[in-house]
């Protein structure tokens, strides 16, 4: 009886993670979609072309403009507080898997850091588009984390399974090709 019931209170538990789940991604999607569609909009047209819309949407504005400072100076605080936290996670994963240690020695972690930090100073200086990079690598990202892993993953699980169709291979062979397209496409604009 017990265990019947905490399954059902599991079973709602789960089903109202889902939901909200749902809920939360329709919101951030509305809010992106309306943050969007109102700037685009709003952008004087017939003065200047809409192509004259900057990539870092904080150089839209003056630079005496007071919110942008204020902009900048939390796009500051954010990146001292969340690369560090990114940094962790790049040493806890490559050094891990690599030398079997998180922490294998101040030098490993010290040329670790020295490396993520040239990266992102290089590909600062050398290629400054911040608008090129969130391009390409939300479309690699998304190939890879959108397209491919959830594919391959339950075709795997249908073949071990052993009810893989080829009609379910070619849909989702055909949803990878989807993937690889629109990463193409990314560099065709």
């Amino acid at each position: 009886m017990e265990e019947n019931s905490l399954t059902t209170v599991e079973g709602l538990q789960i089903s109202k993670e889902v939901r909200d789940l749902s809920i939360a991604y329709f919101l951030v999607g509305l809010t992106y979609l309306y943050v969007g569609v109102l700037i685009f909009a709003a952008f004087p047209s017939p003065p200047l072309a809409k192509e004259c819309i900057e990539q870092n949407f904080l150089d839209n504005f003056p630079s005496d403009d007071i919110l942008s400072f204020l902009g900048r100076i939390f796009l500051l605080f954010q990146m001292m507080t969340v690369y560090p936290l990114l940094g962790y996670l790049a040493r806890v994963q490559l050094l891990g898997h690599v030398f079997g240690n998180v922490y294998p020695s101040f030098f490993h972690v010290l040329v670790l850091n020295i490396a993520v930090v040239g990266v992102g100073v290089a590909m600062a200086m050398f290629y400054p588009n911040i608008g090129g990079i969130i391009r390409y690598s939300g479309a690699s990202c998304g190939l890879a984390f959108v397209f491919v892993y959830p594919s391959l993953i339950y075709l795997i699980s249908l073949h071990r399974e052993g009810k893989l169709t080829w009609l379910t291979l070619v849909v989702h062979i055909f949803i990878i090709l989807l993937g690889v397209a629109n990463l193409i496409a990314q560099f065709l604009m």
